[in-house]
């Protein structure tokens, strides 16, 4: 990241928790889609290769319903006929119960049940297979996405905003799919077919029964807008506890050193309190879901007992319809439930495809050029013509500059912080594109190089090292993937890394931590200037390469440097200014421009801003020698 702009921070959302009774997605006030409808549009495009598919899940999910829900009225059949059967034995009319014709329907009723559970299961399997073929192209176009973005995006959000997107957003795409979708399709198949089946009973049982829904509904509505708040608390706090924790444990040396273990766990404790207060009474009010839900569900069932033995004694229905219809009652409002918390789901998936979309939407980097430009052998000659470039429009940070460095020369870029020394670098390996002005290198526009063929001449050794969970000799094998061990260990040596890497356990074999602390600072910017050498660039940026070690491990890096830079055009970014005398041109920057340009004693002799520079480093005034030298008393 640009020393010379700070990025733009947005705070990342802490992860979501649900709660017990009809869900946790219900429960919980999640985020919502701006553009439900819009959003719902473009999944349905990524869905248009699994029609067939999914079409299969939609019939096998609403017959395995309607195959369940014939089973009550089923068994309402044979209760009916062991009723009619005893009586008619009590009464001595007829041979009593028909074992035969039971045990036929039961066997029926078994093979139906069994059907509907097959059905079940394999459009479970179907769409299991095709959410995670979902989930591995939003993936796959995510990743390559990445590649595809300017570093102008990642400079604006947060690597936990990206992350969360690949991981998060599409894990609830593909578990809505996956479990959502059929479930909606069942409920719906139930709700439907249960009222048919009432109806078909006893219209007025029915009436009866629907009459008494709108009071389950009333009182779910109370505890879920009493307890959305708590759950949206506890989801903040729940953030607030996991930052702290994170914080103190990445920084616990330094608490360590200044006492502030009390403060710690003080802070800890207030923030604990604050989640667990919030946190009981979101678990509360969402547990009382299943006691509401079976009350009203008991006073109906009550009623339509009541009622039903009343019709029974009137012979309007059977005594096994009243059974059939009590157990369609007892679980009429169970999808109905379902079909409420997967709407409040479906809202919530919508918002986290929405950010999947809004990301794959982003403005890419300018497209390659259709005829790019190919060398084969670069000299290392750079020309800036008049270059201009802001981050945003509003502010510029190089205001117009123009410099020719010749192949093979060493160029020191200096000026304070904010002066555009690393902008310029990005700018010439196309990290960024120009606002007006060229870059030219070996005489071609570098916007007519492919990125890749490009980048492919430079070698970069920044100040902040990156090393990756690996071992020393596949960090160095990174500058070039294709390199022998022998290669590798020859780069290792030209970068002072040989010297110290045989004393580490397991040698060029040790793995590096995830944190890569297991290895000191300057054996990390050695490692790194070894993959430089490796990957033999043309043309070399230094970006503070020494400013984060000790002196004596400074001399290490300076000769490796050395090495390195041998017949090879660099460019040296540094706030040491002893670090860059021997360049062959220093470039002076302040506010976007070249204030000055020459050679170290050059500069010194002018007595101007590098010199002003220098004296606040070293406090020593300088005395002209009349010889082109100057000395510092």
């Amino acid at each position: 990241m640009s020393p010379d702009r700070e990025p733009v921070k947005k705070p990342t959302p802490p992860p979501t928790q649900g709660g017990p009774g009809m869900g946790p997605a219900m429960m919980r006030g999640g985020e919502k889609a701006k553009d439900f409808k819009g959003t719902f549009r473009k999944l349905l495009k990524h869905l248009k290769g699994y029609r067939i598919a999914i079409l299969i899940v939609m019939i096998f999910a609403a017959c395995s319903a309607v195959f369940s829900i014939l089973g009550p009225k089923i068994m309402g059949n044979i209760t009916t006929s062991l009723f009619e059967g005893i009586m008619n034995k009590v009464q001595g009319k007829g041979s009593g119960i028909d074992f035969d014709a039971i045990g036929k329907t039961m066997l029926f009723l078994i093979g139906l049940y069994g059907f509907s559970a097959f059905l079940s299961y394999i459009q479970g399997w179907i769409m299991s297979g095709v959410s995670m073929k979902i989930s591995y192209r939003f993936r796959k176009d995510l990743s390559q996405k990445i590649n595809r973005l300017p570093l102008k995006y990642f400079d604006q959000t947060t690597q936990g905003e990206v992350l969360s997107r690949i991981t998060n957003d599409v894990d609830t795409v593909s578990q809505t799919l996956n479990q959502s979708l059929s479930q909606m399709i069942s409920s719906v198949a139930s709700v439907i077919g249960v009222m048919v089946m009432m109806f078909s009973i006893s219209w007025q049982l029915t009436v009866v029964a629907l009459l008494i829904l709108p009071l389950s509904m009333v009182l779910i509505r109370f505890v879920v807008k009493a307890s959305q708040k708590y759950f949206q608390q506890q989801q903040a706090f729940l953030g607030h506890v996991n930052g702290h924790v994170e914080e103190m444990f990445g920084a616990h040396i330094v608490v360590k050193a200044f006492n502030g273990e009390e403060q710690s766990v003080s802070t800890f404790g207030e923030l604990n309190q604050k989640l667990y207060t919030s946190a009981w009474k979101s678990q509360f009010l969402s547990g009382m879901m299943m006691p509401i839900m079976v009350f009203v569900g008991n006073i109906g069932y009550v009623i339509i007992s009541i009622l039903g033995g009343w019709f029974a004694v009137r012979k309007i229905i059977t005594v096994g319809d009243i059974q059939a219809f009590i157990q369609y009652i007892r679980t009429f409002t169970q999808p109905i439930a379902q079909i409420a918390n997967i709407a409040n789901i479906f809202q919530q998936t919508a918002a986290a495809a929405e950010r999947v979309f809004a990301f794959l939407e982003e403005a890419e980097e300018t497209p390659e050029t259709q005829n790019p430009t190919i060398l084969t052998e670069v000299a290392g000659h750079v020309e800036f013509r008049h270059v201009r470039f802001g981050y945003t429009p509003e502010k510029t940070v190089i205001q117009d500059f123009s410099s020719e460095i010749q192949p093979g020369q060493h160029i020191a870029i200096v000026g304070p912080t904010g002066a555009g020394k690393t902008t310029l670098v990005k700018l010439l390996m196309r990290f960024y594109e120009l606002d007006a002005g060229e870059i030219l290198l070996d005489g071609h526009n570098i916007k007519t190089f492919s990125r890749n063929h490009l980048r492919d001449h430079f070698g970069m050794v920044l100040q902040d090292t990156w090393l990756y969970n690996a071992s020393i000799m596949e960090n160095i094998r990174y500058g070039r993937l294709n390199a022998t061990d022998e290669e590798v260990i020859e780069a290792a040596k030209a970068a002072h890394v040989d010297s110290f890497v045989h004393a580490l356990p397991e040698g060029y074999q040790m793995v590096l931590n995830e944190e890569t602390t297991n290895i000191s600072q300057g054996q990390k910017q050695l490692i790194t200037i070894a993959r430089a050498i490796l990957s033999d660039p043309k043309i070399l940026i230094f970006d503070e390469a020494t400013s984060s070690v000790d002196t004596r491990t400074e001399v290490q890096v300076q000769k490796a440097m050395e090495n390195l830079m041998k017949s090879r055009t660099s460019f040296i970014i540094a706030h040491r200014l002893s670090t860059i005398r021997d360049a062959d041109l220093i470039l002076v920057m302040n506010h976007g421009d070249i204030v000055e340009q020459g050679t170290h004693l050059q500069l010194l002799k002018q007595n101007g801003f590098y010199a002003d520079l220098y004296r606040s480093q070293f406090e020593k005034p300088l005395v002209d020698n009349g010889n082109g030298t100057a000395t510092a008393i």
